[in-house]
């Protein structure tokens, strides 16, 4: 009996040892839960004391300068130096080529939208060599193998995944093919995701829906593409993306505006090979045309190309009708009722 009794004391006493260790190790997180806090808001003062510090308190003036070299925040008027000891966050190595920064590089890619885990897991790379570049033995191939092969099944889990992952890439091949520049990729990848997100992606096709998100993401980037040339790159039909594109903007609330025969211009004119000085006067005759309502109610692609057909002609770098037709994907009897509703309006003299 006694030697049960001091076993039940010895209990109750490791118990209680426990219980003030577990005491001690709250308070301990609570002391540094506060000290991270104080941290933080020290942090958010300094960087509001910086950020309050948009004008000079010698003379007044505006025009603060960073000056890198020194790290200091000179006023350019009077040349007061406001503050000093900046931080430089970027790398302490310096690299003339891609190939030095990318031997340099310690860190990762940045996150991005493009890839159905934001680009956040890790890669097995294909090449069978090792982070000093020796190739791997024959023995620990096959090991390589089966972990690249569990780590693709890793990557994508459930049918959420397996849905981004096959729409992303198709958004990435589209983009591809269109020469689209990284920020409309990017914009359609979250129009995409805003998408699956409210659940629009039900009873519509995966190719239909990322193909709408991208010329969505087009007219909201002001890289403007037609229905018809994303519906070349797609496989789907012109049909189905524009419909599909008015349910996504309306369940959306994407508040696009009609695009503008402007933005088509400069991409045009490179097609056509054309200087500066006709592209401008381009620009200038459907400026014209836009304060006194010629453009609307009509198709942006043709009065872009009717107003470069002009300006051709002017700027003594005559295209034919043919070949502006082909750049902008419209007809030839387009362009010349264009042109001619322009020419008249406008006051504009056309010697052909």
């Amino acid at each position: 009996m006694k030697m049960g009794y001091h076993f039940q004391i010895n209990q109750v006493s490791n118990h209680m040892q426990e219980i003030e260790k577990l005491k001690q190790l709250r308070t301990q997180r609570e002391q540094l839960k506060g000290r991270t806090v104080e941290k933080e808001v020290a942090t958010r003062e300094n960087s509001s004391d910086k950020a309050q510090k948009t004008e000079c308190p010698e003379c007044g003036s505006r025009q603060l300068v960073h000056d890198n070299e020194r790290a200091e925040l000179v006023c350019q008027n009077c040349g007061l130096v406001l503050d000093d000891d900046f931080i430089d966050r970027g790398p302490e190595w310096r690299a003339f080529d891609h190939d030095q920064r990318m031997k340099r590089s310690r860190v990762g890619a940045p996150m991005t939208f493009t890839i159905h885990d934001k680009g956040l897991s890790t890669m097995i790379d294909w090449r069978n060599r090792d982070s000093y570049g020796r190739a791997i033995s024959s023995k620990n191939r096959a090991q390589l193998y089966r972990l690249r092969k569990w780590q693709r099944r890793i990557r994508v889990s459930n049918a959420t995944e397996r849905n981004l992952a096959f729409a992303l890439s198709e958004l990435d091949r589209m983009a591809s093919a269109l020469g689209l520049p990284r920020n409309v990729r990017e914009t359609a990848a979250v129009v995409y995701r805003d998408a699956v997100d409210k659940n629009l992606i039900r009873g519509r096709s995966i190719e239909g829906v990322a193909a709408a998100a991208l010329y969505a993401a087009c007219r909201k980037c002001n890289v403007p593409r037609t229905l018809d040339e994303i519906a070349e790159v797609s496989r789907v039909s012109r049909k189905e993306i524009g419909r599909t594109y008015r349910f996504i903007s309306r369940e959306l609330g994407l508040k696009l505006l009609p695009t503008s025969p402007i933005d088509y211009v400069p991409r045009f004119c490179s097609g056509l090979n054309l200087k500066g000085e006709v592209q401008s006067r381009a620009v200038e005759i459907l400026r014209q045309a836009g304060e006194r309502e010629l453009t609307s109610g009509r198709g942006p692609t043709g009065v872009a190309a009717a107003a470069i057909y002009i300006s051709s002609i002017l700027g003594g770098e005559r295209r034919t009708q043919r070949e502006v037709a082909e750049v902008a994907g419209v007809t030839e009897v387009t362009i010349r009722n264009r042109y001619k509703e322009l020419a008249e309006k406008l006051d504009i003299e056309i010697i052909l």
